[in-house]
């Protein structure tokens, strides 16, 4: 194998479109790059999916592949799902971690597994192992399975053993913890200063659980831990003592090292992609991920061609990495018969695959407080939800307010939506105070309110109208704390459809459900604007 194709197989690449690119053959051909991930601009019907999936293997095995090509995925369930049309919904991390229920992660694991392989997905990047200490962390949240170190770490690898029974690798990420940070990476380099003992009893036990669990990925965090690194505002990422000290080497980690995104702003903002995939690699990382630009991708395999030729870094760890990397794929990806289909499409978002996924949703979704009283069947609903959602950037799908309203229809019948465009608050105000009046009970959606302080706003008018007020908390449950006066306070973690089939069970008092919180309410400060 040339030095060329020798360091292409240490790279994982993103493209443009539905089908097989030209750029991406390209890399496929000159490099043999080992591996595609997907995001949502690729992502079609599934039987699109699968006919991607299959051409990519098509043309890898005509480039001369040995072993399947690493097709891989962001498919976390809950707010990170880069397939969802056609799918099974499958709960989240942090509902996952509010049922209390291992086993629970383990049937989502196995799940996502199944449907992952069916469309011809080998490898997912996924799952979070990061604590969400830290409510202000703009990126991880409900993400995470919790705030506890030793649950989040047995829910991790629960789930990853379900992937593993469906056939599919999974990655825990983001290390050494990207839990408490209050900066995103897409945008900034996040610092986390615990000291060494600490990050050893927190941050890293889901890590070391994962590591010794069997992972056959771990991803690195472009997040700075002066604990860790002696270089000022160097990224985990990047950092020798952090990926090669403590995590092959302390913590005995023998599975494939990827990167997050090396055109994350953590990354561009300081040295820049193509000379950071050259510093992770010396650092001892075996893939790096390179989402985007096809220039940029082709600058850093050439990058790193230079600096093994130069000798700046040894064949030798070059060879270990794709050594490492053939282990991977050869022990979970067949080889024979990659043209083929993996499954059949009727089996991907089942009534069954629905029916498996439903308890597990009304296990974890969450009564905060009191139950108050469920909405009869004579009310008039009025169901409130602002147009202006908060969410993280690493999100696929903004939430779908409305679809809890139509959820709601179907069982109670009178159920009147309002949407509240929160950059012109003091006209829907208004025109809320004559709906209000009529109702009988009012149904108000928040998204992260706790940082929004409009939405608290529009909270606190509804419960000014002296009529039952519900607050569905449909993304991170701090929200729950700021409305202890509200009739009923339901957590749901997540927007996606089986979760608000409960939920609107739930209001109209047709079901029940058992969640606990997974991660701490604190009383926080309204803000002035309210």
């Amino acid at each position: 194998m040339t030095l060329k194709k020798k360091v292409g197989r240490l790279f994982i690449a993103g493209f443009h479109g539905k089908v097989v690119s030209k750029e991406i053959k390209h890399l496929i051909h000159t490099y043999h790059i080992a591996g595609i991930i997907l995001f949502v601009r690729n992502i079609g019907t599934t039987s699109e999916i699968l006919a991607l999936t299959r051409n990519l293997q098509k043309e890898a095995k005509a480039a001369g592949y040995k072993t399947p090509l690493l097709i891989c995925i962001d498919q976390e369930n809950g707010t990170v799902r880069r397939i969802s049309e056609g799918t099974t919904a499958i709960p989240g991390a942090m509902l996952l971690g509010a049922t209390q229920n291992p086993m629970h992660a383990y049937q989502a694991g196995a799940l996502t597994g199944k449907e992952l392989k069916a469309l011809g997905i080998n490898w997912n990047l996924a799952p979070v192992a990061d604590i969400n200490n830290n409510p202000e962390n703009p990126v991880i949240g409900v993400r995470s399975f919790g705030e506890e170190a030793e649950s989040v770490a047995e829910m991790a690898k629960q789930f990853m053993w379900g992937m593993k029974k469906a056939g599919v690798m999974s990655t825990l990420k983001h290390f050494p913890g990207h839990g408490d940070t209050a900066v995103d990476s897409h945008r900034d380099l996040p610092v986390i200063a615990h000291d060494l003992k600490r990050l050893h009893e927190v941050e890293l036990v889901p890590f070391k659980a994962g590591a010794a669990a069997g992972a056959d990925a771990v991803m690195t965090a472009h997040v700075y831990f002066p604990a860790l690194e002696k270089e000022p505002n160097l990224p985990a990422t990047l950092s020798r003592s952090v990926i090669t000290g403590l995590l092959r080497e302390e913590l005995e980690f023998d599975g494939v090292i990827v990167t997050d995104c090396m055109e994350m702003d953590a990354i561009i903002n300081g040295i820049g992609t193509v000379k950071g995939c050259v510093k992770a690699v010396e650092a001892g990382v075996d893939l790096v991920l390179v989402s985007h630009s096809h220039a940029v991708q082709e600058q850093a395999i050439l990058a790193l061609v230079d600096a093994v030729e130069k000798g700046n870094i040894p064949e030798q760890q070059i060879d270990q990495s794709t050594g490492r990397i053939e282990s991977m794929i050869s022990g979970n990806a067949s080889g024979d018969n990659i043209e083929e289909s993996y499954g059949i499409e009727a089996f991907i978002g089942s009534q069954a695959h629905y029916e498996e996924m439903k308890p597990i949703y009304q296990d974890g979704i969450t009564l905060v407080g009191e139950n108050g009283k469920p909405i009869q069947a004579e009310d008039k609903v009025l169901m409130v939800y602002p147009s202006d959602e908060y969410s993280a950037i690493v999100e696929d799908l903004h939430i779908a307010n409305s679809a809890l309203a139509e959820k709601l229809k179907r069982i109670h019948g009178d159920v009147q939506a309002f949407e509240v465009d929160l950059s012109r608050y003091e006209e829907a105000e208004a025109a809320l105070a004559d709906k209000a009046k009529t109702a009988d009970h009012i149904v108000v959606l928040t998204s992260n309110a706790f940082k929004v302080p409009k939405q608290q706003k529009l909270v606190a008018y509804l419960m000014d109208s002296g009529k039952p007020v519900d607050v569905v908390v449909t993304r991170a449950p701090y929200d729950a704390a700021l409305f202890p006066e509200a009739n009923r306070r339901i957590c749901t973690y997540e927007f996606t459809p089986i979760a608000l089939d409960v939920v609107a069970r739930v209001l109209a008092g047709k079901t029940e459900i058992k969640g606990k919180l997974p991660v701490t309410l604190i009383q926080p400060i309204r803000s002035s604007e309210t």
